[in-house]
């Protein structure tokens, strides 16, 4: 077996010396230099599975060298070696399409974990073929999702932190999942993500660093908390907007240095986590605000990708819409159902201030109150006034009045809440941060757990007391995690 084979750029010999023993004990060839005019002589000869390369070198700087290898071997990771502390430096290596950075002094554990993974990403490379498993993507056809797409792939390939934007609703969150199973990291660690504005303040830093047993009240046990369990793989940090100010610090300090101190603990753990980050919210408006920390924004904001509403791909509606309901009628074991041409075509009209999940949604809601498994267009039950298309969505008199989006019983459900079991769970009115989607989805979920408890589970008396059918609720639970 061929082994692999990395090139080292530093001027100090003594780094050099020890980047070369630690990666020979890897079973690593290496071919040392200590100018750029000599690394790229070594790269017109020779091909490399990695490069490491010193910032400032005496024949120019580091960042020069990344950009030279992105355009002449781009298939090659490069990993900057920094100056303690020095983050504009590795946020611009980043930039320049750096796979990583390690500061000095070099942490050999941190060392060996960044070139196990540069190094299975360039095998994933020599051994892909035109045979092999395509990478997953978003689904779409669209110019948007296409360029959308090729961001994914090229990004999978860095360690670079990514700032995710876009809508409520547009696929965010799958976008970061995708990053991540598309990456090296998929073989070596889990995606986890996590919504930042659903954790209690004063559980926050337990959340993420993890606790010791009997450290505050409440600690009965060990815990290992989010980086931990992302060790290896990708940290998704779903409204990042919503972290108190106290954590943003933190977790700034986790990002930077790649160590955590459990609460109660006395010595910092290592890890090894790739941040996604995402928001609805504006963050440069937040950070003008002072709400948000902004030596965070420029950490987790090396690259911005931006997801497309589902209005500028209003081409990928009828391509969605068919997946959904094949989705969803296969979870009830139907094998037939499709949309009729008046369903697609007025689907094709509406301006989903929802975006994607309101789409999965209106076909969700279709499916159970359509006849012989054929959604018609009396079946999505779409308002005429949200059938408005293009800038009109964000003019006040669309604004002030969201259309009806949702599942049928949900929105029975919301209208219901202020003298119904809605108004006993404590839900109030909706919070302007808060999606419609996720508003219902709350009323739903409680309706539906205080049936099951009155007919001690029986789901056809349950279904029968909500007025729906027992297929319907069969769905509803698994989508909502109560089966």
């Amino acid at each position: 077996m061929t082994k692999q084979r990395a090139l080292i750029i530093d001027d100090e010999p003594d780094i050099r010396e020890l980047l070369e023993i630690t990666l020979m004990r890897m079973g690593i060839d290496t071919c040392s230099s200590a100018t750029i005019m000599d690394a790229k002589a070594y790269l017109s000869e020779q091909s490399f599975d990695l490069c490491l390369t010193d910032m400032n070198l005496p024949d120019g700087n580091g960042i020069d060298l990344v950009s030279f290898i992105q355009k002449n071997h781009p298939d090659m990771p490069v990993a900057m070696i920094t100056a303690y502390g020095n983050v504009e430096t590795a946020i611009s290596a980043l930039k320049a399409g750096a796979f990583d950075f390690i500061s000095k002094p070099v942490d050999l554990n941190q060392l060996r974990g960044l070139v196990t993974s540069a190094l299975e990403l360039s095998k994933r490379k020599a051994n892909e073929s035109p045979s092999s498993t395509q990478p997953e993507h978003i689904k779409g056809k669209t110019k948007a999702i296409q360029k959308l797409n090729k961001q994914i792939d090229k990004l999978a390939r860095s360690q670079a932190p990514i700032y995710i934007s876009g809508e409520s609703g547009s696929g965010k969150e799958l976008v970061a999942k995708m990053i991540h199973q598309n990456s090296p990291r998929a073989s070596t660690g889990r995606f986890v993500p996590v919504n930042c504005g659903a954790i209690p303040s004063e559980l926050v830093e337990s959340e993420f660093f993890g606790h010791k047993k009997g450290s505050f009240s409440g600690a009965i046990e060990d815990k290992s908390g989010l980086f931990r369990a992302a060790d290896g793989g990708t940290l998704f940090l779903d409204e990042v907007a919503d972290l108190p100010l106290e954590m943003q610090v933190k977790l700034l300090r986790a990002i930077q240095e790649k160590r955590i101190r459990p609460v109660g603990e006395q010595e910092e753990v290592q890890v090894n986590v790739r941040i996604l980050s995402a928001t609805h919210k504006d963050l440069a408006k937040l950070v003008e605000d002072g709400s948000f920390r902004q030596d965070l924004f420029y950490r987790i904001n090396v690259i911005k990708l931006d997801v497309p509403s589902l209005r500028e791909r209003k081409e990928d509606v009828s391509l969605l819409a068919d997946y959904f309901l094949e989705k969803i009628a296969r979870d009830c074991g139907v094998t037939d159902a499709k949309l009729s041409n008046a369903a697609l075509e007025s689907l094709s009209e509406y301006s989903f201030p929802g975006n994607v999940r309101e789409l999965e949604n209106i076909i969700e809601r279709a499916f159970t109150l359509c006849e012989d498994n054929i959604i018609e267009l009396g079946d999505l039950d779409l308002s005429a006034d949200s059938a408005e298309t293009g800038p009109d969505i964000q003019s006040p008199s669309n604004t002030q009045a969201p259309p009806q989006t949702t599942h049928r019983i949900a929105q029975e459900l919301g209208s219901r809440e202020q003298n119904s079991g809605a108004a006993k769970a404590g839900i109030s009115a909706r919070p302007p941060e808060q999606s419609l989607e996720d508003y219902l989805e709350e009323i739903e979920r409680y309706e539906i757990e205080q049936a099951l408890a009155a007919t001690k589970w029986n789901r056809t008396a349950a279904a029968k007391m909500l007025g729906i059918s027992f297929r319907a609720l069969r769905y509803r639970l698994k989508k909502l995690e109560l089966d």
